[in-house]
């Protein structure tokens, strides 16, 4: 569903991508792994077009990705995007924030949208806190409120930028068993994470990047349980067993 071909970015001569090719299959999740500023978020937003990446190609279903194309917005109403920092409207309501896109992107009639989210909230467990606002909600739920937001836009595959990594241990698990039951839905999702267990239980291929290359990929059991480049080995080691 999701190409890269020969990709390519760079912020001035610093160069954050260099030669980026996988797949992305449709149903599958796969997860980005690798240290802080190997270019997995880079990766990740150059898919939607947040950033402009300057040699190669990314395509979805076909379509090239171009952020400074007129297509982009379509591209965008396919995929949709769950941050790090959650990136609520604080004046909204949970609620709110759910019905936003359909309402003003989708153009979607009110009630219905209002509906859809009302389901979208019971199915990640806030059923209650429809009526709330981002401030009142722990990150947990305020994720899991980004999370039905991503879902409002009927999107065709989701990517979620380090999802859990801005939440207190204890709220993890919530987040990541919402994204465990999409995975079970064969969701097609891109997962920038440092959560190695949730990849080794969820995800079907691992992508492994260090200074803006994949260094290693493939099935997640294959890479996780045997990995064979030694800088992947190192990682693993540092993360499974940190000093």
């Amino acid at each position: 569903m999701i190409t890269f071909e020969n990709v390519h970015k760079a912020y001035g001569s610093h160069e954050v991508l260099k030669g980026i090719d996988a797949e992305i299959g449709k149903g599958k999740v796969v997860c980005l792994i690798g240290p802080s500023g190997s270019g997995k978020s880079t990766l990740l937003r150059c898919v939607n077009g947040l950033e402009t990446y300057q040699q190669g190609r990314i395509a979805i279903n076909g379509e090239p990705v171009d952020a400074t194309s007129s297509t982009i917005h379509a591209v965008r109403t396919k995929v949709s995007m769950v941050f790090q920092r959650f990136n609520l409207f604080p004046h909204r309501t949970a609620l709110e924030n759910v019905m936003e896109g359909p309402i003003h992107v989708l153009g979607e009639d009110r009630q219905a949208a209002r509906q859809r989210a009302e389901d979208l909230l019971t199915r990640v467990g806030l059923a209650e806190k429809i009526g709330a606002y981002p401030a009142s909600l722990s990150g947990g739920q305020q994720q899991r409120v980004a999370i039905a937001r991503a879902l409002a836009m009927r999107p065709e595959a989701i990517l979620f930028d380090e999802p859990t990594s801005a939440l207190d241990p204890e709220m993890v698990g919530e987040v990541l068993q919402v994204m465990r039951s999409l995975a079970e839905e064969h969701m097609t999702m891109l997962v920038v994470t440092h959560e190695i267990q949730f990849a080794r239980e969820v995800a079907d291929n691992v992508l492994f990047l260090d200074g803006g290359r994949i260094v290693e990929q493939g099935p997640a059991a294959e890479v996780l349980r045997n990995p064979q480049h030694e800088r992947t080995q190192d990682f693993l080691r540092r993360v499974t067993h940190p000093v």
